[in-house]
């Protein structure tokens, strides 16, 4: 890839937020690697990415609790762009349940997912990163990910999808800290409830135009994406209308 080449890397890009960031950044020419479980859907959507301009369009199928399989994402991408603009790490897992009745078994596969696969990306894109932000010094390289308004306020029924997004934010924090003098800047966005699937189970109660749309989080992506290196956004609360701004 040439300096003016543009690569990203997104986890869970098959559907929801994911996908439309990875439509937004086709159409403006991206290179990108996408990740998701179903490697069916995943050609499907990397042939409408094409379609809307990416310039290339790397799919590697992997659960992101599976350590090999993140180590087959991170592989790929280097191996074929050899480079790294953007890191979007969007895939998540999440349920709902009271403090003392959450299983262990769902504690340990949140984190996993949440948390674990996070650093793991991080760690293995940092080296890319890096020399992404070295090409392109007006805007540096980012990293970007999806929190949750509950990793920064807390709400019942929400104890460890909340701690793990508030161990998320604390870690993009960090990366700050460590690699923003190296033109790496990274942010958190913490959207209260997101209209797509992972949402619907609370439809009874929320009805899906009470909540954000997916496009109001790429529109914010996208602006982030777009800021010189010296700006540095360590997390962005998003909470919906018509609510008293503290919870979901």
């Amino acid at each position: 890839m040439t300096g003016n080449e543009k690569a990203a890397l997104i986890s869970g890009a098959s559907r929801g937020i994911g996908l439309g960031i990875a439509n937004r950044l086709a159409h403006q020419g991206y290179s990108l690697t996408i990740s998701a479980r179903d490697g069916a859907r995943l050609e499907a959507v990397a042939d409408q990415l094409r379609s809307a301009g990416a310039t290339e369009v790397l799919t590697v199928a992997a659960d992101m609790s599976d350590t090999d399989g993140i180590a087959r994402v991170l592989g790929g991408h280097e191996e074929r762009f050899e480079t790294l603009s953007a890191l979007i790490l969007n895939a998540g897992v999440g349920s709902a349940g009271a403090l003392a009745d959450s299983p262990m078994h769902r504690f340990d596969k949140t984190l996993s997912v949440n948390l674990r696969a996070p650093l793991q990306l991080i760690q293995g894109c940092l080296p890319m990163l890096r020399a992404g932000a070295k090409a392109a010094t007006e805007h540096g390289a980012k990293v970007i990910a999806l929190a949750s308004i509950t990793g920064v306020y807390a709400e019942a029924g929400l104890a460890v999808y909340g701690a793990a997004k508030a161990a998320l934010i604390s870690l993009i924090a960090t990366l700050n800290a460590e690699e923003s003098g190296n033109g790496i800047t990274a942010t958190t966005i913490a959207p209260g409830y997101v209209d797509t699937e992972m949402s619907s189970w609370i439809h009874d109660q929320i009805p899906p135009e009470r909540m954000l749309p997916v496009t109001d989080v790429v529109e914010m992506v996208d602006a982030l994406l777009r800021l010189s290196p010296r700006a540095v956004v360590p997390n962005i609360v998003m909470s919906r209308a018509g609510t008293d701004g503290y919870r979901a």
